[in-house]
């Protein structure tokens, strides 16, 4: 569970909450809370992009938000760590002695990339398969994030259709003049709504996937990098020497054979 994502939308909720209730009262935050105005904007957004894209790319964009809550994050440095030891071992006993390691990894991509560099693929092969295969990833993420772009565009426009929608037929009943404050409410909770849903949800979730699979693009570099130089034949201390080139120099990771040395 991402804690940061969870709390930011508590925060964000408990902020609105109070603001509603500290100006009108309990009753002051029921009058937010419209049924028909939700139907509109969430239908409506939802059925736009059911439009801008096929349902299979829907369907992933869905598994692709989960990561906004639900993310195990890698850490740069343990991966290095987790390659200097493949390496180590690779140097003691042979790259075949990674096929043990690469049964054991948890990550497809890695498992993937070892057990290439085990059947003897050529160093240009194997940059080329690992290479497309994060292409491809990436290229669904874009996807999942332009979605929610694409949402939280539209949301807003669905808001002022709704309002559009309350505003007819609050004129459509203007002889009895005690129900035009309380329809004039009704109709601009949609806006309220739309401005809610895009940049309370979508547009943040959107840059939140887009900091996930930047943080994701340089895992897999580093995995790719330190696959060829195990293959190559490269000591433990030029792997890790390489990997961190990846990394700003307060966050390299440093062996304890390096800070000994």
């Amino acid at each position: 569970m991402d804690i940061s994502t969870v709390l930011g939308l508590v925060i964000g909720c408990l902020v609105m909450a109070l603001g509603i209730v500290s100006g009108s009262g309990i009753k002051g935050f029921f009058m937010f809370i419209d049924i028909p105005s939700a139907f509109i904007v969430v239908g409506g957004t939802f059925g736009v992009i059911l439009i801008v894209c096929p349902m299979e790319q829907f369907l992933n964009t869905m598994r692709v938000m989960a990561k906004v809550f639900l993310h195990k994050k890698q850490s740069p440095q343990e991966i290095i760590e987790q390659m200097v030891l493949f390496a180590t071992r690779a140097r003691r006993e042979g790259i075949l002695a990674l096929e043990e390691e690469a049964d054991k990894a948890n990550d497809s991509f890695l498992k993937q990339g070892i057990q290439l560099a085990v059947d003897g693929t050529s160093p240009e092969a194997l940059r080329e398969i690992m290479e497309n295969e994060l292409n491809s990833l990436m290229s669904r993420h874009k996807d999942g994030q332009n979605i929610l772009i694409a949402g939280g565009t539209y949301a807003p426009a669905f808001g002022m259709i709704g309002t559009l929608i309350g505003l007819v037929l609050m004129l459509a009943t203007l002889d009895n003049p005690d129900t035009i404050g309380p329809k004039m409410a009704v109709a601009l909770i949609t806006t309220f709504y739309g401005a809610l849903i895009a940049n309370f949800m979508l547009l943040p979730m959107a840059e939140k996937l887009k900091t996930r699979s930047k943080d994701e693009l340089l895992i897999k570099e580093v995995m790719i990098e330190g696959i060829l130089s195990i293959q190559s034949g490269d000591n433990p201390r030029l792997v890790e020497q390489k990997l961190n080139a990846f990394l700003a120099p307060k966050k390299r990771f440093v062996s304890t054979n390096t800070k000994e040395g």
